[in-house]
């Protein structure tokens, strides 16, 4: 299945789930769209709500399915809890990563700031949006990129970061602390039915 490419606000309304994790995409239409998006839909199956826990992720971290297929079967090889696991590499995407630290507002968007270059990780530049990042890992703006725009414009909307990330203004870096854990993710995400789906 190809990436997703269409409206967000319009899948955020289908599944009723903020994609962009600010809920901005449900504050005016909180109901799935369409002519009868406010009626009440038909009841899934058990098929059919794993199926959608798992679209709700990968369409939050923007991955197509062969991707976010080969990321947790990754995730199957670790020793911990599968679905935590799980979503400690996706948080550990270098795209998310730029994401998390506020160097764009979305993750598309940071996706399109490290294809162009803009990015270092540990001093070297990386433009590949699955590049993994370690705890302890700087991802900073090229030196030359610092003055971008899109860049700086979204670093002024930032409220606050995840705790597993520090941030040091002056040299517009971030730090990858440590992996994140668990009750500092998503809480509406349920990855045990995602795991379910792939164990079918």
């Amino acid at each position: 299945m190809a990436k997703y490419t269409g409206p967000v606000y319009r899948k955020a309304r289908r599944f009723g789930f903020s994609i962009l994790e600010t809920g901005r995409e449900l504050a005016k239409k909180p109901f799935a769209p369409g002519q009868h998006g406010a009626s009440k839909g038909k009841k899934l199956s058990n098929y059919g709500v794993q199926l959608q826990e798992k679209q709700k992720l990968r369409f939050m971290y923007g991955l197509n399915e062969r991707q976010f297929k080969k990321t947790f079967e990754e995730a199957r090889q670790m020793k911990g809890v599968l679905g935590e696991d799980f979503f400690k590499l996706l948080e550990s995407r270098l795209d998310n990563i730029v994401y998390r630290i506020g160097f764009a507002t979305t993750r598309n968007g940071a996706r399109q700031i490290v294809s162009h270059g803009h990015i270092t990780v540990n001093g070297k530049k990386v433009n590949i949006p699955s590049f993994r990042c370690k705890p302890g890992d700087i991802i900073a703006v090229k030196e030359s990129s610092k003055e971008h725009p899109i860049v700086k414009d979204s670093l002024t909307k930032v409220n606050k970061r995840v705790e597993f990330l520090t941030f040091d203004e002056n040299k517009m870096a971030g730090t990858y602390v440590r992996y994140p854990e668990r009750s500092e993710l998503n809480a509406e995400i349920n990855e045990s039915l995602i795991v379910e789906f792939y164990n079918r």
